[in-house]
């Protein structure tokens, strides 16, 4: 039997009959497929029948008592799977439209999130109980349409097309080490750091060059030093007297107060970019997103 596509539908099997075959291609056996759905394991096979009836193709392979998957069953339970879970994710998406709790999926530069949000996010819980925020972690802008996240913490200028930023705030970097590091090296000036070796972010490949520039220094002897990917890795290596790390100062004030490290020369950078809460303009209005926001805002005011 073949599937008749109509134009302007989705040929689509029944959902009964996917997840029986996803539980059943997940745990090998229809009858632990059937202890899972709370179905007889009568009902599960009729499922899969009808589901392989309506493909035209044969999903498992049955030997004896045992079940096994075939290539294509094996290649379509992978989609299926797939299907489902993004499906569950929009079902809960469309439902936190409905209060002022649920569920707000959050993507956030890692050491701006472990050092900065989460030691606030208790303020935030209880204001919002009834609000779980999920943290996953980016570095580099993406798209909303093809990730789950309902919103995003972004360094850099103001853009992200089809997207909402509300500035948070600025940052100040400056030039830090191990005590130890800058009392062998006796650093006085901006230029007697050239003397050491300059850690790197791969994120902010400029760092070091706007800072040099900033102090009226030429970047014609910049000797670079290892580099690494996160503020968190960076600022660990200063600490173990790697080098120089440039980072902004917020972000190391854990550091500065227990003496792990020390401004070498206290001459602050700023720059243009900034730290931006954005969203996607479907999401403006989630009750999760509104209250995280506003939220978020506050603990940003009267922060440059």
């Amino acid at each position: 039997m073949t599937v008749e596509i109509v134009p302007g539908r989705l040929s689509v099997p029944s959902l009964s009959a996917l997840a029986a075959f996803e539980a059943a291609a997940r745990h090998g056996s229809f009858t632990r497929a059937a202890e899972e759905l709370s179905l007889t394991q009568g009902a599960v096979s009729r499922q899969i029948a009808l589901l392989e009836q309506t493909l035209g193709l044969q999903l498992f392979e049955r030997v004896r008592k045992r079940v096994g998957l075939t290539a294509a069953g094996a290649a379509y339970a992978e989609e299926v799977r797939d299907g489902l879970s993004r499906l569950a994710a929009a079902t809960l998406s469309a439902m936190a439209f409905r209060g002022t709790g649920g569920l707000l999926n959050l993507a956030s530069l890692p050491t701006f999130g472990t050092r900065w949000l989460i030691p606030r996010l208790p303020r935030f819980t209880e204001a919002h109980p009834g609000i779980t925020i999920n943290f996953s972690t980016r570095l580099v802008p993406f798209d909303f349409a093809h990730d789950e996240a309902d919103a995003a913490i972004h360094f850099g200028h103001p853009v992200w097309p089809g997207a909402r930023l509300h500035r948070l705030m600025g940052e100040e970097v400056v030039p830090v080490a191990a005590p130890a590091l800058l009392a062998r090296a006796g650093i006085a000036e901006p230029a007697d750091l050239l003397r050491l070796p300059l850690l790197q972010q791969s994120t902010r490949p400029r760092a070091w060059a706007s800072w040099l520039e900033q102090q009226g220094l030429s970047r014609d002897k910049l000797v670079m030093g290892p580099r690494f990917e996160q503020f968190a890795m960076v600022s660990q290596a200063a600490v173990a007297g790697l080098g120089v790390a440039i980072v902004p100062r917020f972000l190391i004030e854990e550091e500065l107060r227990s003496g792990a490290l020390a401004v070498a020369v206290d001459r602050p950078a700023r720059g243009p970019e900034g730290y931006y809460l954005v969203y996607p303009e479907a999401k403006a209005t989630l009750p999760a997103v509104v209250a995280f926001r506003d939220w978020l805002l506050g603990e940003c005011e009267g922060m440059s």
